[in-house]
């Protein structure tokens, strides 16, 4: 998964007032008229957060998210390149149709992404402007929720992320809980009642035009092959809102755990439970089977969810190795097969070009990785990855001899992935 982590130096620069020497062509601040609402977020449930989301400092920093994330256009065609002279044209018109309560989101644009390991996994891309408005919402409604989220939820929150959820499981390995309850929820985006995740959300938020407002983009219908489908279910995968209505919803599981005393780890819908023996785990495991499918709704995969030896699966990416007195981090299978497809895709599109724009291209996607793997013990592994790099470059090389004349005399032959520095 990939985190969205925010910038506190470039939020607090859209803050600053307009006049402050700042160059109104790259401040995206006169697409919004100036109010005189306050642009300080709600601490509470109780006050009017229809008026905080729509705050001008909230709008700035939403836009100012959605400029750096990018993204691709929705159902209306529309680019982040696009939406501000949009909204320095109809700004009024929908903020007018936001506090009436008439704002209808569009529908999403359905794009299937394909599994490491078979299947495909839906994302509903949403227009730019109603990222916007999703952004804005999230700032607003996060500290809300924030302060009832567990400690043990590590997934699309600030402060937090997979590593320390990995940390925390290697901990919990340590105290001799040697037996981990892996649980798959199967197509948990897209199966979520939308019922029961509004009476958790109503449960902090007592504002009738954000509540309604939120159902509106559950319900926003998918567009595929030219047709619009209603949404019964589900949260796509997609919009800045979806990642804090899945811990929102999740949240029950996460006190249910608590309220045993369990000892776990929950990312996202990715939830790891470690126990003392197999007997406690397959306990756990079918009443934890029976409280999500009954209390919650979702949909328990029955085939991949187990009660194993932790070193026999993985989570987030790792996998443990106990044969020294230390638990060790190690990198699972999987994540290592995923970068040599991408790499293996980057050298068939590399072809015909010279060779150092190859490299360029393996740069970042090399360096996210090996960032993410950090705490792991990947010496071996870097050096695994470093040779079967350079097999793979050099057989770029070796074809583009055979074409002397088709590239200058440049020495761009030498060429150090630098993954063990």
């Amino acid at each position: 998964m990939t985190l969205n982590i925010a910038d506190t130096a470039a939020e607090k620069a859209l803050l600053t007032d307009a006049d402050g020497g700042r160059n109104p062509s790259e401040s995206p601040a006169e697409a919004m008229p100036v109010t005189a609402e306050t642009d300080a977020l709600p601490s509470g449930a109780d006050v009017d957060l229809m008026s905080a989301v729509l705050a001008r400092g909230n709008m700035l920093r939403a836009f100012d998210r959605v400029r750096r994330n990018k993204g691709a256009p929705g159902v209306d065609g529309m680019t982040v390149a696009a939406l501000k002279p949009y909204l320095q044209r109809h700004w009024p018109q929908i903020k007018q149709l936001l506090l009436d309560g008439r704002y209808r989101p569009q529908p999403v644009r359905k794009v299937e992404i394909p599994k490491p390991g078979g299947g495909v996994r839906m994302l509903g891309i949403p227009s730019v402007l109603d990222r916007l408005i999703q952004q804005a919402l999230h700032q607003v409604l996060s500290p809300v929720f924030e302060p009832m989220f567990s400690a043990h939820s590590y997934g699309f929150r600030p402060g937090r992320s997979a590593a320390q959820a990995v940390q925390q499981a290697r901990t919990y390995m340590e105290e001799g809980r040697r037996w981990v309850v892996d649980v798959d929820l199967e197509q948990f985006f897209d199966c979520v009642n939308h019922d029961i995740l509004m009476s958790r959300v109503a449960r902090r938020v007592k504002d009738k035009g954000v509540l309604k407002l939120i159902r509106a983009y559950l319900q926003a219908g998918i567009l595929e092959g030219g047709i619009v489908a209603a949404r019964q279910e589900g949260t796509p995968q997609g919009g800045p809102l979806s990642p804090l209505l899945s811990n929102i919803l999740l949240t029950d599981l996460d006190r249910e755990l608590e309220r045993r005393g369990h000892r776990f780890c929950r990312y996202a819908d990715d939830c790891n439970i470690y126990v003392h023996s197999q007997r406690a785990g397959e306990r756990v495991l079918a009443s934890l089977t029976g409280f999500l499918e009954t209390r919650l709704k979702l949909k328990v995969n029955r085939a991949k969810s187990a009660v194993d030896r932790p070193w026999k699966r993985s989570f987030l990416g790792y996998t443990v190795d106990t044969r020294q007195r230390n638990i060790r981090l190690k990198v699972a299978e999987k994540p290592l097969e995923r970068l040599k497809s991408a790499l293996k895709l980057a050298f068939r599109k590399g072809r015909g070009r010279k060779i150092y724009r190859t490299v360029e291209m393996l740069s970042p996607k090399l360096r996210g990785w090996v960032n993410y793997f950090r705490h792991a013990d990947v010496k071996g592994v870097f050096e695994q990855l470093d040779g079967w790099i350079r097999r793979h470059l050099r057989k770029i090389l070796w074809r583009q001899w055979k074409r002397p004349f088709a590239y200058s005399g440049e020495d761009e032959h030498r060429f150090r992935t630098n993954v063990n520095t």
